[in-house]
């Protein structure tokens, strides 16, 4: 590719800056609505009987949105990071010599690992010492109750309740499986809406340096579909955590903001905003594989894993062949988009 191009922003085709900025200023009100009622809907079904948690009409649909966040990992997020860590622009060595997008997103899964790991251990301890502080405050024998010395409480993959996440080679002292589980999910909701997060803010700076209302049209609906599908998974696993309101509402609000704030921001920079500047491509690339290995990880074990292995699930064939309809479904129409985005 020549100096030039890498220097200066690209022409694009089909290019007319009024049509984008009008287009750019509803793709932010509809991707704020979508990703809004998206969100919203596991905090409203909770009142009816058909979209609580724990029904099968939630699981199914939940499985539709985890086949739309695995789709983004795979099909969405590390081929852009591959595009742009291999760009022609940035110099041969060493981007040309190592697959480092593969490599950042591998990592990204395994950090998360760690850091799930680490929060699940984080929170149980907090636990104990709370029961261990109300035994201190209680009188004699009946504080010795709560907490039986040496008692270990297991949870081994595949044998989670229904509607909840599984422990993965976990186990906890002194505390039961409501506990647990409650950790559980407070650890799953904040780190997938750390991922989710993190890539929202470069689809939507990608739409909003853009001048082509020929690239804005399909990439506004691609986005609508992923934003409405992503909240509903994310709004689940916060529900399931059973925050305090205004903490529920605080990361709601979070999610819903995050990719119009990044359309808005790449408006503001659109004007001297070089995408196939090599900084711009390096900081894209790596943002874009740590994303793909956190959604990916997300995906496969905290949502997809933990509720085709639940109880309710392997008990109800029924809602096992329908919840892999809809796995397949959410993953393929996502994929399908790729098309156009």
């Amino acid at each position: 590719m020549s100096t030039s191009i890498c220097d200066s922003i690209e022409a694009e085709p089909c290019r007319d800056d009024k049509t984008a900025l009008i287009l750019k200023f509803v793709a932010i009100a509809t991707i704020l609505l979508t990703g809004i009622i998206g969100i919203a809907i596991p905090f409203i079904g909770k009142n009816w009987r058909l979209l609580k948690t724990d029904s099968s009409l939630f699981l199914a649909t939940k499985a539709f949105a985890a086949g739309v966040i695995l789709a983004t990992g795979f099909v969405h997020m590390l081929p852009e990071a591959t595009e742009s860590l291999t760009n022609n622009c940035l110099p041969e060595i060493p981007w040309s010599h190592f697959p480092f997008s593969g490599f950042i997103a591998m990592m990204g899964a395994l950090v998360t690992l760690l850091v799930e790991v680490i929060s699940t251990q984080y929170y149980e301890s907090k636990q104990v010492r709370k029961i261990r502080d109300v035994q201190d405050d209680s009188a004699g024998c009946e504080s010795e109750s709560l907490i039986v010395p040496g008692a270990v409480n297991e949870k081994v993959f595949g044998e989670a309740e229904e509607g909840e996440i599984h422990i993965v080679g976990m186990h906890s002292h002194g505390f039961g499986d409501d506990d647990e589980s409650g950790v559980r999910h407070i650890v799953v909701s904040q780190v997938l809406e750390l991922g989710v997060v993190s890539h929202s803010i470069m689809i939507g700076l990608s739409l909003g340096v853009s001048h082509s209302p020929c690239t804005i049209r399909p990439l506004l609906g691609a986005l609508s579909f992923h934003q409405f599908f992503e909240g509903f998974a994310l709004g689940g696993c916060i529900s399931l955590a059973k925050f305090g309101s205004l903490h529920s509402t605080i990361m709601a609000c979070f999610f819903a903001i995050t990719t119009p704030l990044g359309v808005g921001i790449g408006m503001i920079i659109s004007s001297f905003y070089n995408p196939n500047s090599p900084r711009a491509l390096v900081v894209e690339g790596i943002l874009d594989s740590i994303s793909a290995g956190i959604l990916v990880y997300m995906a496969l074990v905290d949502l997809i894993a933990a509720d085709f292995m639940s109880k309710k699930m392997r008990r109800n064939g029924k809602l096992q062949v329908v919840s892999y309809i809809s796995l397949f479904l959410g993953a393929g129409l996502m994929a399908f988009l790729a098309v156009w985005s």
